[in-house]
């Protein structure tokens, strides 16, 4: 019983037991600890400069990252969040008070549709505008109580919200101002050789600055654009929609047409043609140029993968992390297809 290897297995059992616990301590905090990760290695350029003007102060250069971080990336989103906020108030209360009537959109369509698209729509149930209009009311009441139940629960969880994001940001700092001799240590524990430990740490952070940076630039852009458009044409809450079309942007080939083409469909269907096909030519050779040139030069250059592999493992990735999942997804598809290729193409796996 008091073997060298026996020994070894209690130790990897032990280690594995505090490896858990840890994991179930930070689960909680899980985003913040994930975010924090993700910023740091995107900010590491900076910081390395900073450094050397600092004359490698790194206290004071990991202050100063932090600081450019805060200033570029957590101002703006606060202030288009509490936009947003403002904005979908004011459409709900539209909605509400019969401004803004999504039935009379709807016959207005019905009425323009051809006779075996409406023939149709009378076999599935659309045509009675009635019953759409319960089935919408019905709707927008689930939607208002699960509303209010969110903003109940983000009431309730503001000190948790604090104090993840507090988390964050300390997390960030040390990462910054340690991360070069962390990720020494990391490296000297993964057991394999040194060239396949370098390969997928270049991929990990390779995966990431692009997904993130790639992603959001161009999420970013086309919502951008596309409220742009929206506020030419005159279609309420501009920057509403902007915002749901640049987190449809996140991902590939569909993205923000999902909310310009049932807009261009209407414009059309109304007699609103000029609208209609102005919209459709923006969103087709602007907007969708934007996915089309973009995305490819920013993710899938430095990702190496396909469409179609960054488009499910995006979603999958957001189906199960949430919002975060647009980064985990891409990045867990990355690694499992190099890890993959270097078990076909190498030999057996020496500890490096």
């Amino acid at each position: 019983m008091n073997s060298a290897d026996f020994h070894h297995k209690t130790f990897v059992f032990l280690l594995l037991l505090v490896s858990a616990g840890l994991i179930i301590i930070l689960l909680p905090f899980y985003g913040a600890v994930f975010w924090g990760v993700i910023l740091s290695i995107l900010f590491t350029p900076l910081y390395r400069r900073l450094l050397v003007t600092t004359r490698n102060r790194k206290n004071l250069a990991a202050l100063g990252t932090l600081s450019a971080c805060i200033i570029i990336v957590i101002v703006p989103v606060i202030i288009i969040a509490s936009s947003l906020v403002h904005e979908g108030t004011m459409l709900f209360q539209k909605i509400k008070t019969g401004q803004i009537n999504p039935a009379l959109y709807t016959q207005e369509i019905l009425d323009a549709t051809p006779a075996p698209v409406h023939r149709i729509l009378e076999r599935v149930g659309l045509s009675d505008v009635q019953s759409f209009q319960e089935k919408l009311s019905q709707l927008a009441m689930e939607g208002s109580q699960l509303l209010a139940t969110k903003a109940l629960s983000i009431g309730q969880n503001t000190f948790q919200f604090v104090v993840g994001f507090a988390v964050m940001l300390y997390l960030m700092f040390f990462l910054l101002r340690d991360g070069s001799s962390l990720s020494i240590r990391v490296k000297q524990a993964i057991p394999l050789s040194a060239e396949h430990k370098r390969h997928l740490f270049n991929k990990f952070t390779t995966v990431i600055r692009a997904t993130v940076k790639g992603n959001i630039l161009v999420a970013i852009t086309q919502g951008a654009l596309g409220g742009l458009i929206f506020w030419i044409l005159g279609i309420q809450a501009a920057l509403l929609w902007a915002v749901i079309m640049a987190f449809l942007s996140l991902l590939p080939a569909v993205g923000a047409s999902l909310i310009w083409a049932p807009v261009a469909v209407y414009f059309l269907a109304t007699g609103a043609i000029w609208q209609g096909v102005i919209l459709i030519a923006f969103g087709v050779f602007v907007i969708g140029l934007v996915d089309n040139i973009l995305r490819p030069i920013l993710v899938g250059k430095d990702t190496k993968l396909p469409d179609y592999v960054v488009l499910i493992s995006t979603l999958g990735g957001m189906a199960v992390f949430g919002l975060n999942g647009f980064v985990i997804g891409p990045l867990i598809a990355a690694l499992f297809i190099t890890m993959w290729d270097i078990f076909s193409t190498a030999r057996p796996l020496d500890r490096g």
